[in-house]
């Protein structure tokens, strides 16, 4: 194989369909319907695994969750594309993970997720696609009027292995049973792959998308800002093969009414992923690509990683996640207050790079 391959685009339509794939065979594993990877969601898991909030529906260390980064981990090193900086705009970085989960968990779903449910019937992803698309028009639009967090620096190798250690030592609690995790036994929680199965697939998807750069965020932004359709092919053939798969596996329910941890409330569902999706161009990456960054030595990433994990206990602790019964008493004013947040960093970050 050319070893640019997944660089073409039979690289990253091979790597969407494949990550496709994947996902729904975790479905049918185990893990939550429309729910293969969600790389929100598991991360709010994980927050919950550690006592971080007590919603006890959504507790569990997930191993997708470490192998896509340690997988990234491995390839970048293998490729010899390991390279630890950062230092850029931190807390900044960390407050737009805390927003995004916010905007993510009133939607219920990363961009990930966004696809993988209108791939398996659930209609009330459209409006929060639409939104998602909304909220990185917005973000592109402040990029192209000169944005920037400003440049990263190299960093020494023991700050890049952090973060992927910090993964490592997760999945050692996990797989020892240490008492103190927190582990659903109803809900979502508890719907899970067989730990290895996950762990495999983790590993997989995470070598495969930092070789192709699979970023939903990215090829929504290329495709506004540049009209790259380079890596949004690599996104429609992902929603393409868990579609297939799903109709093979009799997975596939269309509709609105009745859809696997989901609600209708379709303004909430839009202003949600408008924010998540201002925020993750704002800090550069969707979640399954920062979790990737950062498996390839990047801080940055690191710490927008684990504002996702803080946001979660956020949502959760002060009633702004939503549930399949509707959106959290208080999702709204998150939602409101992180589009607040959002177009302040946006307008002032800009006026910076300006000026300077």
């Amino acid at each position: 194989m050319n070893k640019k391959f997944f660089s073409t685009r039979a690289g990253i339509i091979t790597a969407g369909s494949l990550i496709g794939i994947i996902a729904a065979l975790l479905q049918y594993f185990g893990n939550p319907k429309n729910m293969g990877f969600c790389i929100a969601c598991f991360e709010r898991d994980i927050a919950g695994g550690l006592g971080l909030h007590r919603a006890d529906v959504v507790q569990y260390i997930r191993p997708e969750i470490i192998g896509i980064m340690v997988g990234a981990l491995v390839i970048s090193m293998i490729k010899k594309e390991f390279r630890p900086r950062g230092g850029s705009s931190t807390v900044i970085r960390f407050f737009l993970g805390v927003f995004a989960m916010i905007g993510a968990l009133v939607f219920l779903g990363c961009p990930w997720r966004a696809f993988i449910r209108l791939a398996g019937g659930d209609w009330n992803a459209i409006p929060g696609i639409i939104g998602l698309i909304t909220g990185i028009g917005i973000g592109s639009y402040f990029i192209k009027s000169g944005y920037s967090l400003g440049r990263s620096h190299t960093q020494s190798k023991p700050a890049g292995y952090i973060m992927p250690g910090f993964m490592l030592f997760l999945f050692a609690l996990l797989i020892f049973g240490f008492p103190k995790l927190f582990t659903s036994t109803a809900g979502p929680g508890s719907m899970r792959a067989p730990l290895l199965i996950s762990l495999a697939a983790g590993l997989i998807v995470g070598g495969l998308a930092q070789r192709s750069r699979f970023c939903t965020m990215g090829s929504i932004r290329d495709v506004i800002l540049v009209k790259d359709f380079h890596l949004i092919s690599g996104i429609a053939a992902f929603t393409l093969a868990v579609f297939v798969m799903n109709m093979i596996l009799g997975q596939f329910k269309a509709g609105f009414e009745g859809q696997p941890i989901a609600h209708n409330s379709h303004i909430w569902n839009f202003l949600g992923m408008t924010l998540s999706g201002f925020a993750f161009v704002l800090s550069g990456g969707c979640p399954g690509r920062q979790l990737i960054l950062s498996g390839e030595g990047d801080t940055d990433a690191g710490v927008f990683v684990l504002g996702m994990i803080t946001g979660a206990a956020f949502s959760h602790n002060f009633a702004m996640a939503s549930s399949p019964a509707g959106i959290g008493q208080f999702g709204m004013w998150g939602t409101i207050i992180g589009l607040v947040f959002t177009f302040v960093i946006a307008v002032t970050m800009t006026q910076k790079r300006k000026t300077a």
